[in-house]
């Protein structure tokens, strides 16, 4: 099951990734879009190659992109893109940006790709098959308390804007090590074992579709600010199970 999707799948973000690497440090120049996150020609030739390879392979099949690219479902299945993420760092030459791509069917994420390719990193993951990175399988680390757990944290520079904003240095401050190191390669980062926790309070569902079913096959917990655990939610946590509840009880309490 699902075979197909993921050898088509992993073709098609490579492709991307390989269009934007094309791009990347170019001195390429970013437009702000309405909400003021920046877009390039970059990402928006990326999304257009992604939609028209999954059109032309699953015709039945809709599509949701972050610039524009939308189809609707005749299947029941949606394909969902974000064919730069982490647009910031690839406009200043940082290699902590991925090409996202996730299949959902019916709410739930079936599959999800997560291609860093300045970094050389590919992981991808479809329900009940496990997570891998390079092809390898990926699992996240056995932490069992923050005193030993490293804790990522996307957005410093929005977290006043949610309500546990007052407690979060006392929280952080349980932790072994706190890093920053870019959304999506931060939530790689627990899905492989580097780090165990990572929270992030501003994204979409292009961002954390794909993250999710490669988090949660590779172990951890996936779940929004508000309890839930959906990837339309607009921000999320993603863990090792043994500092989930923690983590519930600290973006909950307020």
């Amino acid at each position: 099951m699902l075979s197909r999707e993921l050898d088509l799948g992993g073709r098609i973000a490579r492709r991307a990734g390989e269009i934007a690497l094309g791009y990347w440090q170019k001195d390429i120049q970013a437009e702000a879009k309405p909400d003021l996150s920046p877009v390039t020609i970059a990402d928006r030739t990326a999304e257009k190659v992604i939609a028209q390879a999954l059109e032309e392979a699953f015709p039945e099949d809709g599509i949701l992109g972050e610039e524009g690219a939308s189809r609707p479902s005749r299947s029941g299945r949606q394909w969902i893109i974000d064919p730069i993420d982490g647009t910031r760092d690839f406009v200043r030459g940082n290699p902590a940006w991925a090409v996202l791509i996730a299949l959902e069917a019916e709410g739930e994420v079936l599959a999800g790709f997560s291609l860093l390719p300045a970094m050389g990193d590919f992981f991808f993951a479809a329900r009940g098959r496990g997570a891998f990175c390079n092809d390898n399988p990926i699992r996240i680390s056995k932490v069992e308390s923050p005193a030993s757990a490293v804790m990522c944290l996307n957005g410093f520079n929005t977290v006043q804007q949610h309500p546990f904003a007052g407690g979060l240095l006392d929280f952080m401050s349980r932790f072994w090590a706190v890093r920053s190191m870019g959304g999506c390669l931060d939530a790689m980062m627990v899905a492989r074992g580097q780090a165990d926790l990572w929270m992030d309070g501003g994204g979409k569902v292009w961002d954390y579709a794909p993250l999710k079913v490669i988090a949660e096959e590779a172990g951890a917990r996936f779940f929004n600010f508000d309890g839930n655990s959906s990837p339309y939610g607009g921000s999320c946590v993603i863990c090792v199970p043994a500092l989930e509840s923690e983590a519930r009880r600290f973006v909950m309490q307020y």
